[in-house]
């Protein structure tokens, strides 16, 4: 009988897998609210299920002789010690696919959010039943040039979208397609050109070494003055003090992030200093990241772009799906070995706010990769 242990699953998610697996008796299934903690994982699991708060490397997997699989349930690995585990024979399970137009639409409402400053005038009514106007004038998303760093599933969404407000969509992605630009109305553009012509720039690529600090002083400097940022990404591919030096300087007029650099630690602070043994470059991160959050014109949101309700069962089917293939076949539908981001080294090479040397080609455009 094989046992599967699920790991950060909320009641709601509890029953809709037992309902998924209600054609398998045969599968124990096992839940924990929990992130995976190898000392309350059962050592007898044959299949392992976590989600992006969890952190697995292969280390932690040592006493779990029996165990043949582990799956994410999230698009991103960078929190799985991929390439480790994979060596152990233990396959690994991901979800390509479950939020394009989820995550897409958050973009556009933190877009609309810092360009119309919404979180601004709803504060000061809130708090001083101020109705005044002063301090609010926007500007239109129509006409303006939006930049698309990224052109897989989430990146397409965002130029659909982008269309619909009437803007003029340019893009990069290192390995472009050209047929997509008839058919969703845009054009690529070299990473230089795009950072020096758009008004709004959205971040849709995985975060990999090479994409560390994808957004750094240097191409801030190359971007139009008072442009806007946007990352609903992976933290780490903007250096968190290039943002705000562009911020103050006014280079960058404002920022919609719902990912950050050392996200974890930043989640949990009190945890990160009096227990993580931080070092001076993490406790400045810390710092660089409350300065952030306290800025008038960043809009911050805790990593929720994906959450929705249609996403989330979305992921559980895709999970669900990995798991029963894996044991019909001895492979998920979903292989992480087969994505073109394997192997994926970051979480080996990472420290608390997981440091990554960047990359870029002689020209200065990144090596920027996407699914």
């Amino acid at each position: 009988m094989p046992k599967i242990a699920f790991f950060e699953v909320k009641d709601w998610e509890k029953d809709y897998l037992k309902q998924s697996f209600s054609d398998k008796p045969e599968f124990e299934l096992v839940f924990f609210a929990e992130k995976f903690d190898k000392n309350i994982c059962p050592k007898d699991a044959q299949a392992i299920s976590i989600f992006v708060g969890s952190t697995v490397n292969a280390a932690d997997l040592a006493e779990f002789i029996g165990l043949k699989l582990v799956t994410t349930r999230s698009t991103g690995f960078d929190h799985l010690e991929t390439q480790a585990i994979s060596e152990k024979g233990i396959k690994l399970g991901y979800v390509p696919g479950y939020g394009d137009n989820t995550v897409a639409e958050f973009a556009f409402g933190l877009l609309l959010a810092v360009v119309r400053k919404i979180f601004s005038a709803f504060d000061r009514i809130q708090e001083k039943r101020d109705f005044s106007i002063e301090g609010f004038e926007g500007f239109d998303l129509a006409g303006k040039t939006i930049g698309i760093i990224g052109t897989g599933r989430i990146g397409l969404q965002s130029i659909k979208i982008a269309n619909g407000f009437s803007m003029k969509v340019i893009a990069f992605d290192k390995f472009p397609k050209p047929d997509l630009e008839t058919q969703h109305n845009f054009k690529y553009v070299s990473f230089d050109e795009l950072l020096q012509d758009s008004d709004v720039i959205t971040l849709h690529v995985p975060y990999l070494p090479e994409n560390h600090h994808l957004i750094n002083a240097d191409a801030i400097a190359k971007m139009k003055q008072g442009a806007v940022i946007i990352n609903t990404a992976r933290g780490g591919l903007i250096e968190t003090k290039a943002l705000l030096a562009g911020l103050e300087s006014g280079k960058i007029s404002g920022a919609g992030l719902d990912v950050f650099e050392g996200e974890k630690s930043v989640f949990d602070e009190q945890k990160a200093v009096l227990y993580g043994n931080p070092g001076i470059e993490d406790l400045a991160l810390l710092a660089e990241n409350n300065l952030l959050f306290n800025h008038a014109r960043v809009v911050a949101t805790p990593h929720i772009a994906f959450f929705t309700r249609e996403a989330l069962q979305r992921i559980l089917n895709t999970d669900t799906e990995n798991i029963k293939s894996f044991f019909a076949t001895g492979e998920p539908k979903s292989s992480i070995a087969t994505s073109a981001r394997f192997p994926s080294t970051a979480l080996g090479a990472s420290s608390s706010t997981n440091p990554q040397a960047s990359s870029t080609s002689s020209s200065g455009a990144p090596s920027a990769k996407t699914t």
